[in-house]
């Protein structure tokens, strides 16, 4: 398993060029972010997961099959990996973060453009939504000048 790469997998590198070519820029793997995900776009508050089928568990897809041997260790390490990543995205939650999981089966050549599409429809809808929340307001404040007292002519007491 140490020779399993956590970085720059072929799925990650996929979403990656997309983004790019759109527009998007990002951060790869924040340290300061619980789970270190995979991509940071802290202008929309957005943080992406690439996972693979397998070692995260994608239930009902067709990559995710446990292996037939050693089937209570490789049952307790996905389990593991599930928890974990559900905390985390629970922790990016309740710091104001967005979370999207973006699957390994969902870049295979078939659906790999309507994913990522819909992938940049969902930032750009995350980034209006935000804009609304946060609306521009422009308050009328009177400006008054500190050195000069206001001082009323024409009248003598």
């Amino acid at each position: 398993m140490s020779a399993i790469k956590s970085r720059n997998t072929k799925p990650e590198l996929l979403v990656r060029k997309f983004l790019f070519s759109r527009g998007f820029r990002y951060r790869l793997n924040h340290p300061r972010l619980p789970g270190h995900p995979d991509l940071v776009l802290r202008k929309y508050r957005t943080a992406i997961f690439v996972n693979g089928c397998f070692w995260h568990g994608h239930e009902e897809c067709r990559y995710y099959v446990l292996p037939k041997t050693n089937v209570e260790f490789w049952k307790a390490k996905i389990e593991r990996n599930r928890a974990r990543d559900a905390e985390e995205q629970r922790k990016l939650a309740s710091m104001g973060w967005h979370c999207i999981t973006v699957w390994e089966c969902q870049l295979k050549p078939k659906v790999r453009q309507q994913t990522l599409d819909s992938l940049a429809q969902t930032l750009y809808h995350i980034y209006l939504e935000d804009k609304k929340i946060r609306p521009y307001k422009t308050e009328e404040t009177k400006h008054l000048i500190a050195a000069e007292p206001t001082v009323e002519y024409g009248k003598r007491e």
